[in-house]
């Protein structure tokens, strides 16, 4: 998996109130594994700061890793705010308990992957590798 993505910088934020993110660490480091340069926000962070460390850090990709339930409001609020920003342009991509009846919506909302749980890692690194490309 090395090198796939060298040179791409990569933000995993964790948003709203979900306490878990050991999913978030392992995407993180297995995106780091395959070149990318990846900065984690840490827990319960606000769309708004989201946003605002994407654009600081002049990322490719934002990852939201969300469990909460609340997966479309915070997609919402997160595009939102990057747009404000006139960042609406970085690869936005979505991790966790997602179902997949809100699969659609989320991808109008502008998500361009969504990945769960059960996804292999070579294959969440193949389709941000080749979605950055």
């Amino acid at each position: 998996m090395a090198d796939h993505l060298k040179g791409k910088r990569i933000l995993i934020a964790k948003p709203g109130l979900d306490g878990h993110d050991i999913g978030a660490k392992v995407v993180a480091l297995a995106l780091r594994d395959a070149g990318a340069e990846v900065i984690y926000t840490g827990l319960r962070k606000s769309p708004d700061y989201i946003a605002r460390i994407a654009v600081d850090e002049d990322v490719d990709a934002v990852g939201l890793s969300i469990l909460s339930g609340s997966h479309c409001e915070l997609v919402r609020q997160v595009v939102n705010e990057l747009k404000g920003r006139e960042a609406g342009d970085i690869l936005l991509f979505l991790g966790g308990t997602i179902p997949q009846e809100d699969h659609a919506q989320l991808k109008e909302l502008g998500v361009r992957a969504i990945f769960t749980a059960d996804m292999p890692l070579p294959e969440v690194v193949m389709t941000l590798s080749r979605e950055l490309a």
